[in-house]
């Protein structure tokens, strides 16, 4: 069984975010990156798959700083392949991304067919989540978004995966494999990598690269401006008894119509 995992470096928002010069993008200045955090239960997940089944799991990055410490986590987890794909800009919108991947994963030798392709179902610069939707309609590969399990039977050629829904609700559903899966999370939370084991991977190499390929033209999505949120007031603190807070709050809604 082979399993693909597609992973990406995001801007971490805990950061100070600052936009740049042009008024239309993040100034990259002071933008650090880190992992995705639905990518990170994606590949926890094929490790899981693989711990159980054997399956062998690859892992595919587009190139972005930092993401040598990703690929090299990953081969440190447990992953067979980790493959840097270089041509694709960091800064690219989720469609024009979307369109190079599905566009190179064919020419990597040994990457495709694969029985699973995984990824998260979302980022924070794809909240939309289209980019594993995109993918997996470019090949040609049946798409279940927000999983949080995934149980395989390689015989019968299915997966059985618990798909999240609002207010609590689970869902169990039959995918035919091949299929494209878009992970919430996992029955487990990412495993723990000692650094000595990290530093052995790096020691050892072992990252492939791969030349992005050109995908069918879309209409990139552009942005016009950018631009902090600006502080439009304060609140006001009521205070008194519950009689007093309670008048007040009457009194300011019937000041705005609102009584």
């Amino acid at each position: 069984m082979k399993i693909l995992v597609l992973m990406k470096m995001v801007p971490d928002i805990v950061e100070e975010l600052e936009v740049a010069g042009d008024g239309r993008s993040l100034d990259p200045e002071y933008l650090r990156f880190i992992v995705n955090e639905r990518d990170d239960y994606a590949l926890e997940q094929a490790l899981l798959l693989k711990d159980r089944l054997g399956a062998t799991v690859i892992v595919v990055a587009p190139e972005a700083p930092e993401i040598d410490d990703l690929l090299h986590t990953a081969r440190a987890k447990g992953a067979d392949r980790v493959i840097r794909v270089y041509g694709i800009s960091s800064t690219a919108d989720t469609r024009s991304t979307a369109s190079a991947l599905a566009a190179t994963l064919p020419t990597i030798p040994g990457v495709l067919p694969a029985d699973l392709v995984l990824s998260g179902c979302q980022a924070i610069d794809d909240l939309d989540g289209f980019m594993a939707p995109l993918v997996a309609g470019a090949l040609d590969l049946p798409y279940l978004g927000l999983v949080s399990r995934i149980e395989v039977d390689p015989g019968a050629a299915t997966a059985v995966v618990a798909k999240e829904f609002a207010g609590g609700v689970m869902g169990r559903f039959s995918v035919a494999l091949p299929a494209y899966l878009g992970v919430q999370g996992c029955e487990k939370p990412p495993r723990y990598v000692p650094i000595a084991k990290v530093r052995a991977a790096i020691a050892a190499g072992g990252i492939e690269t791969a030349a992005a390929a050109s995908g069918p033209a879309v209409t990139p999505l552009e942005v016009t401006a950018m631009a902090k949120p600006e502080a439009a007031g304060h609140a006001e603190m009521l205070e008194g008894s519950p009689r007093d807070v309670a008048e007040k709050v009457a009194d300011i809604l019937a000041a705005r119509g609102l009584l």
